[in-house]
């Protein structure tokens, strides 16, 4: 019975072989260099703004690419540690980041509805390819990010894809901001803020499908 047994688990482990560990650290980086490399790739294509050049740029310019950065580093922060399955994985960073930036799309529309200047905001001619950029610059974060999920284990699916979008989103359009030549808090607030929800909707529903195991 023992030599059995001795047979059995010789049949089931011979076609086994080792694999590096997921490490969240080597994530961290992989997101690092996606961040660095979409920051080139926009300054290559595009240009740093004037005001990004010479920091003359808005104080709302700086607060809002700010607060996107932080969203898209603990957005990311947590899809990483969700490759690997463990109790204590929390999108509480992620969640506390998007409640402080939803400040300042929430204050742009109440100013500008006191105002009377939401219709101006919601006509920018600039406003929409700045949204449609800053989500086509995401798509080098949201690539990395779900090879590294595919690399583990991720147990909640639909909550890695809108994390992904989350990150994806928010470093998309913080490295295209940095083109950006318009430092208004209308135009940051909302169409430099868009890409983040539109992102996240995008990958609770695209992401699970490619990262399923």
């Amino acid at each position: 019975m023992k030599k059995a047994n001795q047979t059995l688990i010789d049949d089931l482990t011979q076609d086994l072989q080792p694999i590096r560990p997921v490490r969240a650290s080597h994530g961290a980086l992989w997101v690092a260099g996606a961040g660095l490399v979409t920051i080139a790739l926009v300054a290559l294509l595009l240009g740093f703004s004037e005001g990004v050049n010479s920091a003359t740029a808005s104080p709302f310019f700086f607060i809002t690419n700010g607060l996107l950065a932080a969203l898209g580093g603990a957005a990311a922060w947590t899809v990483v540690r969700m490759a690997n399955p463990q109790v204590g994985n929390s999108a509480g960073p992620t969640l506390w980041s998007t409640l402080i930036l939803a400040i300042i799309p929430a204050s742009a529309i109440i100013t500008q509805a006191v105002h009377g200047g939401l219709g101006e905001v919601m006509t920018d001619e600039h406003g929409l390819d700045c949204a449609l950029q800053g989500t086509a610059f995401g798509i080098i974060t949201a690539a990395v990010l779900i090879v590294w999920l595919r690399r583990g284990a991720p147990v909640s699916l639909p909550a890695a894809g809108t994390l992904t979008g989350f990150a994806a989103g928010a470093i998309g359009t913080f490295a295209y901001g940095l083109a950006c030549p318009i430092d208004t808090l209308p135009h940051l607030a909302i169409w430099h803020c868009l890409p983040v929800g539109f992102c996240a909707l995008l990958g609770r529903f695209a992401v699970p499908g490619l990262i399923r195991w």
